[in-house]
């Protein structure tokens, strides 16, 4: 497999088969999915004790549960009995023991065996605790941000180690959205089934060059209806030449930053029309005042960064993004919402009025590409998939930290993410299961 990889991924090109070969798929399921650190939950979905949230690790499901003593645990969610799906809900509380609904094998949210019907059958010697549910080794929580690891080596070092500089810009998104990481609150889900391979949802994720185009018809009808200096319309036409970038923040890690032009004046202003937006700047405005109601709106409005913490984690705005694979040619795209507490309510329902609106006018016109991405990508007679814009300019520069630092339509980070998953593909590292 490792000299298929080096012959897969070249400068500034990548194979097609990259994304479309069955078993570089069921490879990447081990080795990106089980060996480095994969995101799972919020710690705001399990917020009580004895609560729980049904995910996928790759294709592997599992339980994200947090006991009654507030520890999180990762759980296969794969009887040890029969191999039977343990737990068939999306989510609950008050739940200390999950039971297999097939023959009635019951296990602690702690992954302990706790009854088995009629155990007098299996002999004197049974040993119960051998049918415990299986864990994720290593699991760790950053800042409220939920990760799990089968690889011992990445586990030990911790999930700090991974994050590198991505640790820094997750702090400012907090900041954005007011500073207290245990005040921030996923409140809804909108998923997505795209029919294409997860890489071609990933590969969009830091691409500054495709807005212009893509979603030409969204600045177009903004600009027609609205005017300029409106939403987005700082991607039409030399993108390069603003202070916007982008970032390869190691381990596989990038960052576009949109901030310097969406922060310019106020991003809040910038935005479309949305339903009541009025009526709530009014009532909010009599309620805290002008200049707290102005902090509110420009919070209310996306962050501006687009944050990808590889393999699956994505910071768009205010909201999250998870990218899951469920096989070489389809996976789920979820956005999160996401909700603040101690503000007034019509903060968050400025929030949710952003947040609805890219996944609406935005979001369809990325699915589209995807598939037909991956679509063209079955064509045997073209083989290379290009990455190799701004490779050859000298443009990149280089911090004392590592941090690789672009123009903003460069594929800097297709080349990052590429250089890890190749790292990882290529790894002798050996996964765990507790």
């Amino acid at each position: 497999m490792t000299k298929n990889i080096n012959d897969l991924m070249q400068a500034g090109r990548v194979h097609r088969t990259v994304y479309t070969d069955e078993k570089i798929f069921a490879i990447e399921q081990q080795k990106v999915f089980g060996e480095t650190w994969v995101y799972l939950a919020h710690a705001s979905e399990i917020k009580e004790p004895n609560s729980f949230v049904a995910r996928k690790m790759g294709l592997r499901s599992v339980i994200v549960t947090r006991d009654k003593e507030q520890k999180i645990h990762v759980l296969l969610n794969r009887c040890t009995h029969r191999g039977a799906t343990v737990c068939r809900e999306k989510k609950g509380d008050k739940t200390p023991f999950f039971t297999c609904p097939y023959h009635g094998w019951t296990f602690r949210n702690t992954g302990e065996c706790a009854a088995i019907p009629h155990d007098d059958a299996y002999g004197a010697d049974f040993d119960k605790s051998s049918f415990n549910l299986k864990r994720i080794p290593y699991v760790s929580e950053y800042r409220g941000f939920i990760f799990a690891t089968l690889n011992p080596v990445k586990g030990k070092k911790g999930i700090k180690d991974h994050l590198k500089s991505a640790a820094d810009r997750i702090d400012e998104w907090i900041d954005h959205n007011g500073g207290e990481h245990k005040a921030i609150r996923i409140s809804g889900a909108q998923q997505f089934t795209v029919h294409a391979n997860w890489k071609c949802l990933y590969d969009n994720a830091g691409d500054g060059y495709h807005p212009e185009f893509s979603h030409q018809s969204l600045l177009q009808m903004t600009q027609q209806r609205y005017g300029s200096g409106m939403d987005l319309d700082y991607f039409s036409g030399g993108i390069d030449s603003t202070p916007m970038y982008s970032q390869d923040l190691g381990n596989g890690h990038t960052f576009l930053d949109q901030r310097p032009c969406m922060y310019e004046a106020s991003a809040f202003d910038r935005q479309r029309p949305q339903p009541g937006r009025e009526a709530i700047v009014e009532q909010l405005t009599a309620e805290v005042g002008e200049d707290k109601a102005r902090d509110y709106f420009e919070m209310a409005t996306g962050a501006g960064m687009n944050l990808n913490i590889f393999p699956n984690l994505l910071f768009i705005g205010n909201q999250l993004q998870v990218i899951t694979p469920l096989s070489v040619g389809l996976s789920d795209m979820t956005w999160y919402s996401t909700t603040i507490d101690n503000v007034p309510a019509a903060v968050n329902t400025l929030r949710l009025r952003t947040q609805e609106d890219f996944t609406a006018f935005g979001e369809p016109d990325d699915t589209a590409n995807f598939e037909a991405c991956f679509k063209g990508m079955q064509e045997r007679e073209i083989d290379w998939i290009d990455i190799s814009r701004h490779l050859e300019t000298g443009v990149d520069t280089t911090d004392e930290n590592g941090i690789v630092t672009s123009v903003i339509s460069s594929d800097i980070h297709m080349r990052a993410y590429y250089a890890e998953w190749k790292k990882l593909m290529q790894s002798d590292d050996q996964s765990l299961l507790g």
